[in-house]
């Protein structure tokens, strides 16, 4: 999916997360003593669709080209709040293919709870507790949604992608039909894509990730993201948001300074239709460019400069906080009292709060949330306008080709 969603959810947005109800739905049968990864599907009002997401999933193959050991994984749908006849579309697949771990839940959400939010995390909850159930080998659930088929080695690269990059998450490369029907709304998808990506390039120059090194793409949605069943109890589960569920995860793990990886390897094909199911989504965004085009406009973005100084700034706090860590000065000191003010003041934030928040916070992605805040709080962003999408695309790839440059030439 490639939408315009919030680059953070401030805490106000999560204070849900830690919400758990009664169980309201659970899967009776064990899990298969080989499991390895618990596949979640919520789905309402897919039965159309969702023949097409099981029989990809059913199709699974190692990267050898393979079939993938059916008794390693398992797929399980809830079906919410539906008028169509989804939750029988899949039982009559599941006895149509016995070797095939597949668990059907049916279950009526009440209104304020009956979003996508709720749904994921009923499905996520119940994976993790399965997993841990098979104690041998480190559980990882899978999320997909009902109108995306996922690749044929999308399970099996998913898991390559953990062990080889000691990941506790994937976000995996989200794709749409190649449609004609609507050219202008495809240009626009085509040019916020450029854009992301190029974002991307650009960061992991400024900014590399040894955990999510380049290659890399932009995406960690809910039709294709993964993540380990220690890493989803270590940040208390999905924040239970009513859309955008998968970017307030995104943020909990990186709060937590915990390492996720965008692979291209890993990939699926969703639905472009306009009529979705969720409040905020891939047909939000697709409605919106179609309403942009009506009027002649263009996405307004943050551009190059400003992506620029958030990058540098982190960079900065960064190289900071590790020095602290490494101090072999007492653990209520700071490494350089002289460098704090110097900090404090290209961040644009109070000296005294810096400190103590180097003194206090245990992960660097707490601090780094926790600056963001501030900054937005003291309207740090306004220094910088937002751009036209093609001239932000334009500056980018200037950016990123001085960059490149930079970095190739040899160290005399």
């Amino acid at each position: 999916m490639d939408h315009v969603s919030p680059l953070r959810f401030h805490a106000a947005q999560e204070a849900t997360a830690a919400l758990v109800l009664a169980d309201t739905w659970r899967i009776a049968t064990l899990p298969r003593p080989a499991l390895q990864a618990a596949i979640i599907i919520p789905v309402k009002d897919e039965a159309e669709n969702l023949p097409h997401t099981l029989a990809a999933l059913a199709a699974q193959t190692d990267l050898a080209g393979q079939p993938l050991p059916p008794d390693s994984y398992e797929i399980i749908v809830l079906a919410n709040n539906c008028h169509d006849q989804t939750a029988a579309v899949a039982r009559r697949f599941a006895a149509a293919h016995p070797h095939l771990a597949l668990h059907v839940g049916e279950i009526t959400l009440p209104p304020a709870q009956a979003h996508v939010g709720r749904a994921r995390r009923l499905l996520m909850d119940e994976a993790c507790r399965r997993l841990e159930l098979v104690p041998a080998t480190e559980g990882v659930i899978l999320s997909t949604d009902g109108d995306t088929r996922v690749a044929p080695t999308w399970v099996a690269a998913t898991l390559a992608e953990i062990s080889t990059h000691q990941a506790e998450a994937v976000g995996g490369r989200i794709l749409t039909p190649q449609a004609n029907d609507r050219p202008a709304e495809r240009r626009y998808h085509l040019r916020d894509t450029a854009y992301r990506l190029l974002r991307a390039r650009l960061e992991s120059l400024i900014d590399p990730n040894p955990a999510d090194p380049w290659p890399r793409h932009h995406q960690h949605f809910g039709a294709s993201f993964a993540i380990t069943a220690r890493a989803y109890r270590r940040v208390g589960g999905l924040p239970e948001v009513a859309y955008l569920e998968d970017e307030a995860l995104y943020q909990a793990l990186c709060r937590h300074d915990l390492r996720v990886r965008h692979s291209p390897a890993v990939r699926v094909f969703t639905s472009d239709r306009h009529e979705g199911r969720v409040e905020v989504g891939l047909s939000w965004q697709l409605r919106q460019w179609s309403a942009l085009h009506e009027q002649q406009r263009e996405p307004m973005v943050e551009g190059a400069a400003q992506l620029l100084a958030g990058w540098q700034d982190r960079r900065a706090l960064r190289q900071f906080w590790q020095q602290t860590l490494l101090s072999s000065a007492p653990a209520q000191t700071l490494p350089s009292e002289l460098t704090v003010p110097i900090l404090a003041e290209r961040l644009g934030i109070s000296i005294v709060l810096l400190a103590q928040r180097l003194r206090q916070m245990a992960a660097f992605g707490e601090l780094w949330a926790w600056v963001q805040q501030e900054q937005d709080q003291a309207g740090r962003s306004q220094r910088w306008p937002l751009v036209p999408l093609s001239c932000a695309v334009a500056e980018l790839r200037q950016q990123v080709a001085c960059h490149e440059s930079r970095q190739a030439v040899p160290v005399s």
